[in-house]
């Protein structure tokens, strides 16, 4: 009976509590401007669903070229198919003048709002800000997300494209690189379009999904996407090849220690 008080009295002892993991997705959806990609001119509800399917355990997303005018489907796709709550935050980028990078309309012709940066959290009225990136003059104004208080951010950097950051040495995609991790305090990723290599000062004190340096960009079948968290706290990652002709990117998921 002693022996049998003994064992129950340890069972009821307080053990300490697992530390949640957070599941990010980061995925570019090609869904803009370039008519190469599958979701090129495609519906904002199609958009939606898209991302969706593939994000139905996660609980963080971020995106990259996905289309404003498909935020409010996104959040009411990703609510049907979790039960949970969700907001969603998207930048739009700009063009040198000022004005919104649109996206191409719909094969209706309707419109699907700016090409954007996204980043859609598993909570309810989040807030979230946004923060402009150096940019180079004749090229997209790129931006960062994150939640208040940082603790997730998210970015796409410029390109290596004649007309975005075409100078040697990449030295607006550094800066830009500079920037986005000064400013995110936990979680960060996105498309930073540099190779690990290139991508050196991110890995300070830090840990990267996928070690392996699998590749993300179908394309050139290299790796320029990414999601990093505090050394220590990385848990898992999945670089999800089945849907490589859903974009020219694959989804990228991590499971992060809270």
């Amino acid at each position: 009976m002693i022996r049998h008080l003994v064992i129950a009295g340890l069972l009821s002892l307080d053990l300490p509590a697992q530390a949640p993991v957070l599941h990010v997705m980061t995925w570019n959806v090609c869904a803009g401007t370039n008519s190469d990609c599958p979701l090129f001119r495609r519906p904002a509800t199609e958009l939606a669903w898209h991302v969706a399917v593939l994000a139905t355990k996660a609980d963080v997303i971020f995106l990259q070229e996905f289309c404003t005018g498909a935020d409010a489907d996104l959040e009411r796709e990703l609510e049907a198919r979790t039960g949970r709550a969700w907001s969603v935050k998207s930048a739009g980028l700009t063009r040198p003048d000022g004005s919104p990078y649109q996206c191409y309309p719909d094969w209706s012709g309707r419109a699907r709002g700016v090409q954007s940066v996204t980043l859609a959290i598993a909570e309810r009225d989040a807030r979230f800000e946004a923060h402009a990136l150096t940019s180079p003059p004749w090229g997209a104004r790129r931006y960062a997300v994150c939640t208040a208080g940082r603790a997730l951010c998210t970015a796409h950097l410029s390109s290596g494209s004649t007309y975005d950051d075409r100078q040697k040495g990449a030295p607006y995609r550094h800066r830009q690189l500079r920037e986005l991790f000064r400013l995110g305090r936990g979680v960060v990723g996105g498309d930073l379009n540099l190779v690990p290599r290139d991508a050196a000062t991110a890995y300070a004190g830090r840990d990267e999904c996928d070690p392996r340096n699998r590749w993300t960009y179908v394309t050139r079948k290299r790796k320029i996407d990414y999601v990093f968290a505090g050394a220590g706290r990385m848990r898992g990652c999945f670089v999800d090849y089945a849907r490589r002709r859903w974009s020219d990117h694959v989804p990228l998921h991590a499971w992060v220690a809270g």
